[in-house]
């Protein structure tokens, strides 16, 4: 498989740097991680990563769905979400998005190793 340059967007410090060990054990490159929408396009755009990681609630005023909204717009880039909320508001809305999958928190590397592999 070959490897993907990931941004992981996630507003917990220590809920990042564990999926950044886990993108990293599966041989893959974090290019950068963020904590907010904003900073989630302006990186994505900056970047074209292969991938992100997207939680859905961020800090700043834009959710992780409407940032993904924005950079589809300008760019074709594969999201998996990774969130808390998997209420039907927010899993109606990322229908939306194009993504490829929706992993509920806490999530394991193997769970993330599956999407992986559905993106590849």
């Amino acid at each position: 498989m070959e490897t993907k340059k990931v941004l992981i967007v996630e507003d917990e410090m220590i809920i990042a740097m564990l999926i950044e060990r886990m993108v990293t054990n599966m041989g893959h490159q974090v290019i950068d991680k963020v904590s907010s929408g904003e900073d989630a396009i302006n990186k994505a755009l900056e970047h074209s990563p292969d991938l992100i990681l997207m939680d859905i609630r961020l800090k700043g005023e834009i959710d992780g769905i409407d940032a993904m909204c924005k950079i589809q717009e300008k760019m074709k880039i594969p999201v998996i979400y990774i969130s808390g909320n998997s209420d039907l508001a927010h899993l109606e809305k990322i229908e939306m998005t194009d993504y490829i999958d929706f992993l509920s928190k806490p999530i394991t590397q193997s769970d993330l190793s599956k999407s992986f592999n559905v993106a590849s």
